[in-house]
């Protein structure tokens, strides 16, 4: 083919086979790309509509109950410092998930940063697991919306009929009408606009953070007049020592779970570069100060030991004589149920538009109405599998597969961020529909090496990035180099290998510290080794890519002006660890009804993805050229 080929396939040979597909990667999002006949989502969203759904999704009716079982359980008095340990713990995640949301603003989320920066299996496990997460959780927060409904209205069997939850003998199972109603409803609001069903939230969050602010106020109030009882102990303020602290930060971490769908809406919003790390810092922010300072209240107004487990912030009042505070209380347990149900209905038509977009899924799931410029095939199909789910089924179990998907997500953007900084993509793919713009652009290359360099050979090896100016490297041995040039040229070969394979060990060496540490059954010198081999490939990696430089080519890769996540390569190399830990703490059973569903997704795209995908014919070429072959191609892309 000449100086532009497609070096993906050339590069991998034979060899891989298959297998190639698995690291093939997509461009960015740009003014050329989309060209190419997708419907875009409405850009209608600022800041204030960012930081409702980072909030609404954020702040579920689990913190109502989770104050009493960690206090009970680990943290005690220091409750509130749980809260902020995985409060920094989360925001890592979100300082990754901000600066490639504002690189990379298209729907996707971390299934798109994946499959620009890792490659398309990757994306692909990705994708599927966040399919599954937005699925089981929006169906388990329907089904735990009619218990606090029906305590509003005096009781159990207080909701109407048709509402209330009913047993089906032949069947065996609890059909719970009111989960689906509420399902079908949010899924309709869905449909309107994002606008419109942003608005809602926003309305909804409101109410779940007015009743938390009246937690906090009249607490504080109470507190103030007893004299905070709950801090007069003589167990001290850590009573399960700095241990038991960090394992209750472990717990209320997936209670920071739900900002990453601010990520998911990138496409639609005005100014991405700008209100997208706004938005996702802002509603972190608030998450983790209400958080905070409902802990301080309820452990302040009840010991932790004389907490109820179940109902712990009503209780606590009512021990004050203030029983008629379990309404305020109910009311903003439901209304944090039905934002956090829009906020689990909301990311995943925008999941199964972007897949269905690359082609890994059937392009039914691309389709963008014209008028409201939102998927509603994907929105209509996401509720109604959610909808048949939290009828008919008890999701509860099923509920810890939920973070499987959030905290793969949380580990590949961070690993995403560091390919990014170290070794971004320095190829476009192109159609192969565009082979003639291609070869016209290869022979214009040619001919100006050849005019520079008369006694050139006519072959050059298509895997060096040819800019045609004078200092341009040929890997050609009749060409003469200076030494300078040849020295440098390999210097920045060597350091994307270097940079590349000390990510990959780095990764290694966070699973296998955190593996062997979190497995007691393991051989205590095996475990040793372990922890051993995994610390010193972890702190290698960070000296590593402490002492080379960041890749030149970060400064233009996609978006640019957008937020710049700070302290690069430590930050994400935390948060990798963290995560990883998390995932592997999750339990054998989750991980084993998890692996079923990854399995499913591994056939899929198997049978279908693989063959279906945008890039299966694509032409890859250095991205110093692809301007000019967009130039080349004229309106063959409109």
């Amino acid at each position: 083919m000449g100086v532009l080929v497609d070096s993906q396939k050339e590069g991998f040979g034979s060899s891989w086979g298959g297998l190639k597909s698995l690291v093939r990667r997509k461009q960015v999002d740009s003014a050329h790309s989309k060209r190419s006949g997708h419907h875009q989502l409405a850009k209608e969203l600022t800041v204030p509509h960012l930081i409702a759904i980072g909030v609404g999704s954020t702040i579920g009716a689990g913190v109502y109950i989770l104050v009493g079982t960690v206090a009970r359980e680990h943290s005690g008095p220091a409750l509130a410092i749980s809260f902020l340990i995985a409060g920094i713990a989360a925001a890592l995640s979100a300082f990754c998930y901000a600066e490639l949301a504002s690189r990379c603003p298209s729907a996707g989320s971390a299934y798109h940063y994946s499959y620009i920066c890792v490659g398309e299996g990757v994306a692909w496990l990705i994708g599927w697991a966040l399919i599954l997460e937005y699925t089981i959780g929006g169906a388990a927060v329907a089904r735990g919306i009619s218990p606090n409904l029906a305590l509003l209205f005096g009781g159990e069997d207080s909701l109407p009929i048709f509402l209330s939850r009913q047993y089906i003998p032949g069947l065996d199972v609890v059909v719970d009408p009111c989960a689906a109603i509420l399902v079908f409803i949010v899924t309709g609001l869905l449909c309107v606009g994002i606008k419109e069903s942003t608005f809602a939230q926003g309305i909804v969050t409101t109410a779940n953070v007015c009743a938390m602010i009246f937690v906090i106020v009249a607490g504080g109030y109470l507190g103030y007049n007893t004299g905070w009882a709950g801090y007069k102990l003589p167990t001290g303020y850590f009573p399960f020592g700095v241990d038991g602290m960090l394992a209750g930060s472990a717990t209320v971490f997936f209670a920071y779970i739900g900002f990453d769908s601010v990520a998911s809406t990138a496409e639609e919003v005005k100014n991405p570069q700008r209100d997208l790390p706004l938005g996702i810092a802002t509603a972190l922010s608030i998450c983790c100060g209400l958080y905070m300072l409902v802990s301080i209240v309820i452990v302040g107004l009840v010991p932790y030991y004389a907490m109820d487990p179940d109902t712990p912030i009503s209780s606590a009042f009512a021990s004050h004589g203030m029983q008629w505070a379990a309404y305020i209380i109910t009311i903003g347990a439901v209304t944090a149920l039905c934002s956090t149900l829009m906020g689990s209905l909301l990311p995943q038509p925008r999941i199964l538009l972007a897949m269905a977009r690359d082609g890994l899924l059937p392009s039914f799931f691309s389709d963008v109405n014209k008028s409201s410029q939102v998927p509603i095939k994907s929105t209509l199909a996401t509720g109604l599998v959610a909808a048949t789910l939290s009828f008919f089924m008890d999701v509860s179990q099923l509920a810890g597969m939920v973070s499987v998907g959030t905290l793969l997500a949380f580990t590949m953007v961070a690993i995403s961020v560091l390919i990014l900084r170290y070794v971004p993509p320095d190829e476009v793919p192109f159609p192969s529909s565009l082979q003639e713009s291609i070869g016209s652009v290869t022979l214009r290359y040619s001919e100006r090496i050849s005019g520079k360099n008369p006694e050139t050979s006519t072959f050059v090896d298509s895997s060096q990035p040819l800019l045609g100016n004078k200092n341009v490297v040929v890997d050609c041995p009749i060409i003469e180099k200076q030494e300078a040039q040849a020295y440098w040229t390999l210097t920045e070969q060597n350091r994307r290998k270097i940079a590349g394979w000390t990510i990959m060990l780095l990764c290694v060496g966070a699973f296998g510290l955190t593996f062997a540490a979190s497995n007691v059954w393991i051989p205590s010198l095996i475990r040793l080794t372990c922890c051993g081999v995994g610390g010193v490939l972890l702190l290698s990696g960070l000296i590593v890519l402490t002492c080379i430089d960041q890749d030149d080519a970060r400064h233009n890769f996609g978006h640019t002006g957008g937020f710049i996540c700070p302290f690069v390569p430590l930050l994400p190399i935390v948060c990798i660890l963290i995560n990883v830990y998390l995932l592997i703490n999750l339990g054998a059973a989750t991980w084993a009804r998890v692996s079923v569903w990854l399995l499913i997704g591994v056939v899929v795209y198997v049978f279908y993805g693989r063959s279906h995908s945008s890039l299966l014919d694509a032409v890859y070429v250095p991205a110093a050229h692809a301007d000019e072959i967009y130039r080349s191609s004229g309106d063959s892309l409109a």
